[in-house]
């Protein structure tokens, strides 16, 4: 039996938490961290609805296919705003400390309504980070960190919720300022933040955006040359 069908089915009698982000790579738009319960008996189900890595779904059954997600068990969605984030970025001048930061709450909030002993994040820097940013009930926990943990059902659940809301929120940022924020952080994008810019001011792009990424530094400095 492969790796991914082991990790796919197991375990089978107990439930466990799985949790995964979005936007963590995009310039505009907020930076999301999803958590999702998975049970004994659902992983057939996820299986039917099509749950993988939501990095393989189009934007247009993302949406659909969370409400379908938040209808069949316990989930959990922090999402922090660019205002916020850039807030938290001065501070702690990390990225991976605001992800452990958001993982942990997605966990901490399921764990308040139900028991669960075992999570599986996707791996991204020190392990150690989600478990110093965990509290009382989430240190009990056994954290399974790993590399391609979209392979694990209650993952790919959180990575689909992680998109959704971070495309609904990067839909209404773009509402809010009457210019349409595109993904990623390409030389699209950059185009799009001069244009904030010039017409909003510094302070709206930073409203929209992620200041440490070095798209500021590139629109900025060609702003001021």
């Amino acid at each position: 039996m492969s790796r991914q069908t082991l990790d796919l089915f197991a375990p089978l009698t107990q439930s466990w938490i799985g949790t995964d982000e979005a936007g963590k790579g995009d310039y505009f738009g907020p930076l999301v961290v999803a958590g999702f319960l998975n049970y004994p008996g659902l992983s057939l189900k996820l299986q039917q609805i099509k749950v993988r890595d939501s990095k393989k779904i189009a934007d247009s059954i993302i949406l659909s296919l969370s409400q379908e997600l938040k209808n069949v068990s316990r989930c959990s969605v922090v999402t922090i705003g660019p205002s916020k984030y850039n807030e938290l970025f001065t501070k702690m001048k990390n990225l991976n400390r605001i992800l452990a930061w958001g993982h942990a709450r997605a966990i901490e909030d399921i764990l308040k309504k139900v028991e669960c002993t075992r999570v599986v994040s996707d791996k991204f820097g020190d392990e150690g980070y989600i478990k110093r940013a965990l509290m009382e009930k989430g240190k009990r926990v056994q954290l399974i960190q790993r590399t391609k943990a979209e392979d694990d059902l209650a993952v790919a659940a959180a990575s689909i919720l992680a998109r959704a809301e971070f495309l609904r929120r990067l839909k209404k940022l773009s509402e809010e300022i009457g210019i349409e924020l595109p993904k990623g952080a390409s030389e699209k994008v950059d185009q799009v933040a001069r244009q904030i810019v010039l017409h909003k001011g510094k302070e709206v792009l930073s409203q929209v955006a992620k200041l440490h990424f070095k798209n500021s530094q590139r629109v900025l400095c060609t702003k001021n040359s």
